[in-house]
């Protein structure tokens, strides 16, 4: 595992993400790693509809593009609040998909060394309903996962 020289880091832009952060710059300081900070836009179910509507489709308000901008946006707006040494070199992604599958994806294709992810700490029937993003990561990864639970 070391040197670590690589390292995911995917973010939701939460305060929980923001702890899987803070431990990838630690540890890319530490290691001189180089940091890629990925958000993953989740597919969005399509709902299958009898109403009627006008020219006979629905139109959605948002489009994927849109949802992307938006995502961007947010990307460089957590960047923004974050504490990142300017000596830390890094990359921000949003990608589109699954974000586990995305997440292990991208460090596969960058040959990350370690993949920094917090998890929201969620059990019962919120963890059966909504999964485990880390879970699955953990599952999926072919490099070590740190997992930062908040």
């Amino acid at each position: 595992m070391l040197p670590i020289k690589k390292i995911v880091c995917p973010t939701d832009f939460s305060d929980p993400s923001k702890a899987g952060l803070d431990a990838a710059v630690e540890l890319a300081g530490k290691y001189g790693a180089h940091i890629y900070l990925v958000y993953v836009l989740a597919p969005l179910p399509l709902v299958a509809s009898t109403y009627p509507f006008p020219g006979g489709r629905h139109e959605i308000p948002y489009s994927v593009e849109d949802m992307l901008k938006s995502a961007k946006v947010a990307m460089q707006n957590f960047v923004d609040n974050a504490t990142i040494p300017d000596a830390i070199a890094y990359t921000t992604t949003v990608l589109q998909g699954r974000p586990a599958d995305e997440i292990t994806r991208l460090a596969e294709d960058e040959k990350a060394d370690l993949i920094t992810i917090a998890t929201h700490g969620e059990s019962g029937w919120q963890r059966f309903v909504f999964g485990s993003v880390a879970e699955r990561v953990v599952r999926l990864a072919h490099c070590p996962v740190l997992v930062l639970k908040k």
